[in-house]
């Protein structure tokens, strides 16, 4: 079935249609996005300011960070704001600038994968590290993260630009691919493979190296003390608690056909863990508590 794209806003549904419901969450959301703003903020700040927080594992952390607030603020707001208004309208061209957007910092999550790297060589060939880690290493390893991001994101937004939409109610509280795929006026089953191949299978990819890197970590430390193993397993478990809460809701959301289900906005909202962030990587380390405590009695 042809049609003209003569939509030029969308009508978001959000999360329910109970009012009483949806100024819960509004109150919910908005306390998660004041924690993670000031969590994220806290360590960005820390982390430029102290002097003993230069390693390379700080540098990377503090981009994790500044990502985790920015892409937070992409969705988080406007939701806040239309579970206690009436008018929940996006404009089509907002609407694509939040899918931009939302993959675009959501693609620069392969900085876990950074991450995970820097672990590895500081774990496995600690007498190497200054030279492997070296200041042009990150910054080249950074830049290939952040440019990453910007062709996943810049590939979906070519695509659906050129999608002519017929209906324009949303049943989500945000934009995204597979939602704005169902109000499609054409057969978008090459559009849904083209989800998958890109979105789909760059999770699923992202995930693997991820949880091979922690394991290969793991075994490696299996001649240390047991206290020393134990300290391990607590960090390596805490972080793989977060890249599970994040990547297993972006697997089940893009690695399956076009057709929507009710749970899908259950599962976008796990995916957004930068919340956790602060905490699991940064808050949890014996120097990161000890500048930030240097930082505010200053």
């Amino acid at each position: 079935m042809g049609c003209q794209n003569n939509v030029t806003e969308f009508i978001l549904l959000g999360l329910t249609k109970n009012p009483e419901l949806r100024q819960i969450f509004s109150a919910v959301f908005l306390i998660m996005y004041v924690a993670t703003m000031l969590g994220n903020l806290l360590i960005v700040v820390t982390m430029t300011a102290s002097q003993s927080l230069r390693s390379p594992m700080y540098f990377f952390l503090t981009s994790l960070s500044l990502m985790d607030a920015i892409f937070s603020s992409v969705v988080a707001p406007k939701m806040i704001v239309d579970s206690l208004s009436e008018s929940t309208t996006i404009s089509l061209q907002g609407c694509m600038t939040q899918l931009f957007a939302e993959h675009f910092f959501g693609g620069v999550s392969i900085i876990l994968t950074v991450l995970a790297y820097d672990h590895y060589v500081a774990i496995c060939k600690p007498l190497h590290y200054t030279t492997i880690m070296s200041p042009r290493a990150c910054c080249l390893l950074l830049g290939g993260a952040w440019v990453g991001g910007f062709l996943h994101a810049m590939t979906q937004l070519l695509f659906m630009y050129q999608i002519p939409f017929g209906p324009n109610v949303i049943d989500h509280f945000m934009c995204d691919l597979f939602p704005l795929l169902t109000l499609a006026c054409m057969d978008t089953h090459i559009l849904g493979l083209l989800v998958i191949l890109n979105s789909g299978v760059m999770c699923v990819t992202i995930f693997l190296i991820l949880i091979v890197s922690y394991v290969v970590i793991l075994c490696s430390l299996k001649s240390c003390s047991s206290e020393g193993w134990r300290k391990a397993l607590s960090t390596c478990g805490s972080h793989l608690t977060v890249i599970v809460l994040f990547f297993v809701p972006c697997i089940f959301l893009y690695v399956r056909p076009v057709p929507t289900y009710p749970i899908d906005k259950a599962m976008a909202v796990s995916s957004i863990t930068p919340i956790l962030n602060p905490f699991i990587y940064t808050l949890r380390n014996a120097e990161v508590k000890n500048a930030v405590k240097k930082l505010w009695m200053q």
